[in-house]
């Protein structure tokens, strides 16, 4: 039975084929032609020197073109100034003028009347010159075109990556960006060549003589008509065939993507190595401070240990001040410091960090050999260590595009370990995984952090994720810093109730001490909190942040609290039943629960569970 999609799709289907049928039924109609072509009344050697000079000229106006079109398209992808827009529109003219109209601009320009064309006596006319710059004022938009497109598509993030890794800006165009936008240049640069060979309009107005093939061609046929065309129209339909069947060879030759469908996550056990003698005085500190339209991020944070996260909800400036201490984007006032170095000093790819961004910025066309080989500084010994001790030394020919993603992480942390680099940036490492596979990729680098000195700093939105990969949090949102601290301190004792609704936690709120040794709630619920408050100091008045813990709430039929069963929540696995007394909901785990099926619902409050500081006045 067809399906409705097929048959929606029929109409389009035979609309293609009879645009198809038209395209090629003029060559199924030359056929008939070879044998009554005059092969006797051919020149020759006029005809060979006609196939030379088209060749010779696009070959020539093709390499021009390359040599400038390249650094034009990466210029055109990359700026945003209105001026190279206008340059953008300007240059893709050529493509919509009538040839003709083209050879006379081009007139207008070097004939042999013009300033140029008086400078070089006319010989920019009526010669090979001629035809070359005809042919490269045609051709040209062809790989322009090309290249922008190829620049615009390579994502930024393969320069970033490059930068840290020590290489500068020529280094990383050559070996990053040039060759991952390649193929499509390639394309463009066979389009324009065989739009030079056969370029007719603009060359027979500047450069009539000496004979390419088009204007031969048309030479012949005003002299002896359509018998003489097809032996004219063989080399131009040869060449045009050689090019379709290396087109098709090319795209059948290329390589299938492949992934690995092994575990790939998985590490064998480390080793710890002895950490760096200077290792305790490592320590990371930043003032970063950068204006982006309406957005401004203004923070500061001097830890005091080594393994440190950056958390907030999207929009909230986390990435920003990693990239600031990357060198990736310029920061208006503030430091940069690690240990007694001043690296804000430096350029990115001074500052001797590894930098990986969330899908690990491995360069699409190099092999797990070349990744590892590409820093600055790389050293062979530390790359075959790392190989295998992260279990990459059987995928060292392998492309990105061939590895699962925790292979790819294990390959950039390689990569940015091979230089012994002090600082680590990891910016919301996993957060395109699925669950399990984020889980065991975070042990992954816990692990890797307890071997090595380096200072690392994770970029991510995940409270959980950041409470196991780092001793020291900061918090931000909307630019500013809103906690920072030891992870123990900022989880037990968050500074607000925005900090704390952004660090997943449950069962807090805000209140007043009272004379009584209880806490009164914003709603009304009044909290035991005399162990709480005496050994905090918390005099009456005071205001305060208040947690109960979900073991201290117990539901009894003797309780003094009623209450209502608000909903029920899974986290993390666990089941927990969530609770509305007096206006405060608290979540308390189903097993603590007791719930009966109806009627009131009596609960007590462990004064032991319930804890209390200071609230912020921020």
């Amino acid at each position: 039975m067809t399906q409705p999609a097929q048959r929606a799709a029929r109409p389009l289907w035979w609309l293609g084929a009879l645009l198809a049928v038209y395209l090629c039924a003029p060559f199924f109609a030359s056929i008939p032609q070879i044998g009554q072509a005059d092969w006797a009344g051919v020149d020759w050697r006029t005809m060979g020197s006609a196939v030379g000079v088209s060749v010779a000229s696009a070959s020539v106006a093709a390499l021009v073109i390359l040599v400038g079109g390249v650094p034009l398209g990466y210029w055109l992808a990359r700026s945003r100034a209105r001026g190279v827009a206008l340059l953008g529109f300007v240059v893709q003219l050529p493509l919509a003028l009538p040839p003709l109209t083209s050879g006379v601009l081009l007139l207008f320009l070097i004939g042999p009347y013009s300033g140029l064309g008086q400078l070089f006596n006319g010989t920019l006319t009526d010669s090979f010159t001629g035809i070359v710059l005809a042919e490269t004022f045609v051709a040209a938009p062809f790989l322009v075109v090309a290249a922008r497109s190829a620049f615009a598509a390579v994502d930024p993030v393969y320069d970033d990556v490059a930068a840290t890794l020590g290489h500068r800006a020529l280094s990383r165009f050559f070996r990053v960006t040039l060759p991952i936008a390649w193929p499509a240049i390639r394309a463009g640069l066979a389009l324009a060549w065989l739009r030079a060979f056969g370029e007719f309009g603009a060359t027979v107005m500047v450069a009539y003589h000496p004979y390419s093939l088009p204007v031969y061609t048309y030479v012949v046929f005003g002299g002896q008509g359509l018998p003489a065309m097809m032996p004219l129209l063989l080399p131009t339909l040869g060449i045009a065939i050689v090019c379709a069947v290396l087109s098709v060879y090319s795209r059948g030759a290329r390589a299938t993507p492949t992934v690995s469908t092994d575990n790939g996550d998985e590490l064998t056990a480390f080793t710890p190595a002895a950490a760096a003698a200077n290792a305790d005085n490592l320590r990371l500190a930043f003032a970063a401070q950068r204006r982006l339209g309406a957005f401004t991020l203004d923070v500061a944070w001097q830890p005091r240990t080594r393994r440190l996260a950056i958390i907030g909800p999207s929009g909230s400036g986390k990435s920003l001040a990693l990239r600031i201490v990357a060198g990736l984007e310029r920061n208006d006032a503030g430091f940069v410091s690690l240990g007694a170095t001043d690296i804000g000093a430096l350029p990115p790819e001074g500052r001797q960090i590894g930098y990986m961004p969330q899908d690990y910025g491995l360069f699409p066309h190099m092999t797990v050999a070349q990744q590892l080989a590409f820093p600055v500084d790389a050293d062979a010994a530390s790359a075959r260590y790392w190989l295998a001790h992260l279990g990459l030394d059987t995928l060292t020919q392998r492309l990105p595009r061939q590895l699962s993603f925790g292979q790819r992480q294990r390959v950039a942390l390689a990569r940015a370990l091979t230089r012994h680099t002090q600082l680590l940036l990891f910016d919301e490492p996993f957060a395109a995984l699925d669950t399990p596979r984020r889980r065991r990729l975070q042990q992954t680098l816990r692990a890797l952090q307890r071997e090595i000195s380096a200072v690392t700093v994770i970029v991510t939105h995940d409270p959980d994720e950041a409470a196991l990969l780092a001793d020291e949090v900061l918090v931000i949102e909307h630019g500013r810093t809103l906690q920072a601290g030891p992870v123990d301190e900022v989880f037990a004792r968050p500074a607000s109730l925005r900090v704390a609704e952004l660090l997943g936690l449950h069962n807090i709120g805000t209140g007043v001490v009272l004379e009584s040794g209880e806490i009164e709630t914003a709603g009304g619920l009044r909290l035991p909190c005399r162990i709480a408050c005496e050994s905090a100091r918390l005099a009456a008045g005071t205001r305060v942040m208040w947690r109960v813990s979900p073991r201290a709430l117990r539901a009894t039929p003797d309780g003094s609290l009623e209450g209502r069963l608000a909903g029920v929540s899974l986290r993390h696995g666990d089941r927990y039943v969530t609770l509305e007394l007096a206006g405060d909901t608290f979540d308390i785990p189903a097993e603590d629960a007791a719930l009966p099926h109806a009627g009131a619902l009596r609960f007590e409050i462990d004064p032991a569970g319930v804890s209390a500081w200071p609230a912020s006045h921020s």
